[in-house]
């Protein structure tokens, strides 16, 4: 959380979270951003990269993309390209000996130049995808003077265009302290009720140029297919059968239109039998391996739309058409959570329901967290069962 508040972000700006699993700074980013603006979380590992999109899925996130990369191939998408970016860096640990015996059995000094010589080569990758005028947040969780200061004054060596960021202390940083470099942290676990962790933030000099500009360049043009695509699409023209099936979905279901979503101006696309809402900002998504390539609305079965956990998450009740509100004290929200039927008749808390059958948000204190199916009287519970209590 730390590496999110140091960064800075506001809403509506493009970033990077480069070494994102499992998840943690990504989603304190996404809720800084406040489903505007463009988040890319990549993670090299491909049980990793799966563990943080299960992540960004659960705390409801529209507006990321999960890419399962190499740092050097995202160069060619994502010139200079974003606002700020995050490299949580992988190290040799040694700020987590504390609670990780592996950590402990793991660390060598070959281990901690192996980990600086990595870092390095990261950093300069990250380098190229920052705008001028951007920021970037380097942080370890280890103690070593090479894998922290000495990678940053090496970073600032090599790139003349940067330079060390003199920000003021963010709140909640009173404990943290001050590092010999300009904007940068050291966390103590004798001082704080943490772990050990290096932070610095950098600023790339330069005028910002704009994300529209790098996005439309990494696209490239549009073939004959896909410019008939979208002219059908414009001109209202029917399209395949997912588009049809989602339009009546969001039709009976919804009572505020994709215009309407902060996330809006994203295109379609299926993953599977998965359809996803890709955010406006994302490029060409050709030759990278995506994990998550936006929003996950729903599954396309058999002639009929079912719409995502995740799109329950990403709503709020005021943007469906019926939902229920029960408290999160309440017997029905632990049988909810089981799997079981609720009986409309019998609820506690607010709710909105029109008397028609079909797909009901259910919500928790005010916030959404999945789908039922009315029939009747009768909630049929849709809360995936992965997540389920026993």
């Amino acid at each position: 959380m730390a590496v999110a508040e140091l960064l800075g972000v506001l809403p509506g700006e493009t970033v990077l979270d480069l070494c994102a699993a499992p998840g943690g700074k990504s989603t304190q980013v996404a809720g800084k951003l406040c489903q505007t603006g463009f988040l890319v979380s990549n993670e090299i590992h491909p049980a990793r990269a799966k563990i943080l999109s299960q992540n960004i899925e659960r705390m409801g996130v529209g507006n990321c993309v999960v890419t399962n990369e190499d740092s050097g191939r995202l160069v060619s998408y994502f010139p200079e390209f974003f606002d700020r970016i995050v490299v949580d860096a992988p190290c040799s640990g040694e700020g987590m000996f504390r609670k990780d015996q592996q950590a402990r059995e793991e660390w060598s000094p070959d281990n901690v130049k192996l980990c600086a010589s990595r870092q390095a080569e990261i950093l300069d990758r990250a380098a190229a995808m920052l705008k001028p005028g951007g920021y970037l947040v380097y942080s370890t969780c280890t103690f070593s003077r090479e894998e922290n200061e000495e990678s940053i004054l090496g970073f600032l060596d090599r790139h003349e265009d940067f330079e060390a960021a003199e920000a003021e202390r963010p709140v909640g940083f009173e404990a943290f302290t001050e590092g010999e470099i300009p904007g940068s942290y050291r966390i103590w676990p004798h001082k704080t009720a943490g772990e050990g962790h290096f932070l610095a933030l950098v600023h790339k000099k330069g005028t910002e140029t704009s994300t529209e500009t790098f996005a439309y360049a990494a696209s490239g043009k549009l073939s004959g297919k896909e410019k008939k695509k979208e002219k059908n699409r414009q001109s209202g023209k029917k399209g395949s059968d997912w588009e049809q099936l989602w339009q009546e979905f969001a039709k009976e279901t919804l009572v505020m239109g994709l215009e309407q979503w902060p996330i809006a101006g994203g295109s379609f696309t299926m993953f599977g039998e998965e359809l996803y809402l890709v955010p406006k900002q994302m490029v060409d998504m050709k030759g990278l391996k995506v994990m998550r390539p936006g929003l996950d609305l729903g599954t396309i079965k058999k002639g009929r739309f079912e719409p995502s956990h995740g799109l329950a998450l990403f709503l709020k009740k005021e943007w469906a058409g019926q939902w229920i509100n029960l408290p999160s004290d309440s017997e029905e929200i632990t049988r909810y959570l089981r799997g079981e039927t609720l009986n409309t008749d019998e609820l506690p808390g607010e709710r909105h329901l029109t008397g028609k059958n079909g797909w009901v948000l259910v919500c928790v204190d005010g916030c959404s967290l999945g789908w039922s199916k009315k029939v009747g009287i009768t909630l049929k519970n849709h809360y995936p069962k992965g997540l389920r209590r026993p």
